[in-house]
């Protein structure tokens, strides 16, 4: 669902504002949740009364906007107050997903630029006092996904949390850049924070506790959180992080995801996104139908958006430096210790990579393959380097052991860094899903990316069918996830002890069912060998 195909990254250095992490603290607005008696399907929010949809379990409010539409001359500017609205709004139906070229989870795609819109879902009973609020953040690469897709009532009911899934600019619209355009690059980054703010004015009005929020998100959304955690622009917005299969360190080298990719990482500095944006506008001028003598930011803003996402994966990557969203790359920020000082969960899958074997030769290869993966990954130098510490007879097969190769070096061991960069100042809570069997598992793929989706929403309102053990094991994730939110500490009854991860090597747990081991202490450091790649890289 979430796969990521990341364009070429022209990534130098670039010098940037240092971050200083600052106290939390926001102006948050006094909305009253629903008086007893009242209909519980509608709630007041800073703009306007909705109506959503209550059950005897859940209340469900979807399509909420929380900023203007950014249509026309709001294209590539910051995100914008909602005009109230009077009357009651319909809250039922789900909003049309960012503007995205088709892919696996918009087969169809959509040129639909009117997308700022989140969506609530409640436990139906009031509760006593406010519940702790879990803000998703859907990935997709940066150029796909939509919060849409994640139905989050077993969250809300389960947990006792109020959940907030959100949709953000993508590609083009959310990372386009061009000199002399204010927030280049960056915002997709700025509308998630907007959604935070709308969070934090409106948390209450639907039982939720403004000073308790989570931010959360799997692969690009997982990025996310990390930017934001390194925002200063973010500070006040939340109090803990969980980050899925993303992180700030998160890199590839090269030809590692697919052949012929040039080594890079998601974060590019603002000026090369500039650039980028200069040199496609030039290129594409008769397409974007610019007449003689009209500036190159109104044209682009004339722009059909069915033309511009045609070329959306040109801008995928988030923009740092010369912002003050994000003044310095995430990767360096956490590494200076440059981050909002909250708890941190965070983990990988143990078969990630597996998603991307198709991309060599149809995921067919022999062993006469393997060195020569390897070699164009690290080159001949390093090559038998790597070849010694993944011997090919131990996994069995060249698929079995390209997956290890580049699920360690590219996303176990990324994570893994930024978990110690972060547990030197915060607790962090490390995981590793291993279900190799998950609804979402190809055959003979394993515990690939994004397969643990399922054990946490219902993905595109379909609950997928878990076999009893799994069923326990979405139930102690849920547990795990939402006690984290309320407290910062995943602990509680019905589930093994979870331990902190440690500043030296990086602990945690591996969540399996029953059948496969169940959910046991793992040390993620060394079973992803990354001592052997922070030598090599």
């Amino acid at each position: 669902m979430t796969s990521i195909r990341i364009t070429r990254s022209k990534l130098r250095l670039a010098v940037a504002l240092a971050l200083v992490p600052a106290a939390l603290g926001v102006n948050r607005a006094t909305a009253s949740t629903t008086s007893p008696g009242a209909d519980p399907g509608v709630v007041r929010t800073d703009a306007g009364l909705v109506r959503g949809r209550a059950t005897t379990t859940t209340r469900v409010f979807n399509g909420i906007p929380y900023a203007a539409p950014p249509v026309h001359g709001m294209r590539w500017k910051p995100p914008q107050p909602v005009k109230p609205w009077s009357g009651t709004r319909d809250a039922v139906k789900l909003s049309t997903p960012c503007a995205q070229a088709a892919n696996p989870e918009l087969p169809g795609g959509t040129a639909n630029e009117d997308c700022l819109y989140l969506n609530v879902t409640t436990p139906a009973q009031q509760s006593t006092k406010p519940r702790a609020v879990v803000v998703w953040i859907p990935g997709g690469g940066f150029f796909s996904g939509t919060g849409n897709s994640y139905e989050a009532s077993k969250m809300a009911t389960r947990g006792d949390v109020v959940v907030v899934t959100v949709n953000y600019r993508l590609g083009i619209f959310g990372f386009f850049g061009y000199p002399g355009l204010r927030g280049s690059g960056t915002y997709g980054i700025q509308d998630q924070q907007a959604a935070l703010r709308w969070v934090q004015r409106n948390a209450r009005a639907f039982g939720g506790d403004p000073h308790n929020v989570t931010v959360a998100g799997e692969s690009a959304g997982g990025m996310s959180v990390c930017a934001q955690l390194t925002s200063p622009t973010a500070t006040g917005l939340f109090s803990k992080a969980v980050m899925q299969s993303g992180s700030c360190a998160f890199n590839w080298p090269d030809n590692s995801q697919y052949p012929h990719q040039a080594a890079g990482s998601p974060w590019v500095p603002q000026s090369a996104v500039q650039q980028n944006g200069e040199e496609w506008a030039a290129n594409n001028a008769a397409k974007l139908n610019c007449k003689p003598g009209q500036a190159a930011l109104d044209c682009l803003r004339a722009a059909d958006p069915a033309v511009l996402v045609e070329d959306t994966l040109n801008f995928t990557q988030p923009a740092y430096g010369g912002t003050a969203v994000l003044p310095l790359s995430p990767a360096t920020a956490m590494k200076a210790g440059l981050f909002h000082r909250v708890p941190v969960l965070s983990g990988n899958n143990h078969d990630e990579a597996a998603g991307w074997l198709s991309t060599f030769n149809g995921g067919v290869l022999t062993d006469t393959d393997y060195p020569r993966l390897v070699t164009d990954m690290v080159g001949a130098k390093d090559a038998p380097k790597v070849l010694r510490e993944y011997p090919l007879a131990q996994y069995g097969s060249t698929a079995a052991a390209w997956t290890a190769v580049t699920t360690d070096r590219i996303w176990s061991c990324t994570q893994v860094t930024t978990d110690r960069q972060a547990a030197r100042r915060v607790p962090v809570y490390a995981y590793e899903f291993a279900d190799k069997h998950s609804p979402l598992s190809q055959p003979g793929l394993g515990a690939s990316h994004a397969v643990e989706l399922p054990y946490l929403f219902n993905l595109g309102g379909y609950e997928f069918p878990l076999t009893e053990t799994q069923k326990r094991l979405s139930e102690q994730m849920l547990d795990y996830w939402t006690a984290f939110a309320r407290t910062g500490d995943p602990n509680g009854p019905g589930r093994p002890h979870w331990a902190p991860a440690g500043t030296a090597d990086i602990k945690g747990l591996s969540l399996a069912p029953t059948d496969q081991g169940g959910i046991k202490p793992i040390n993620l450091t060394t079973e992803h060998h990354c001592a052997f790649w922070s030598r090599l890289t």
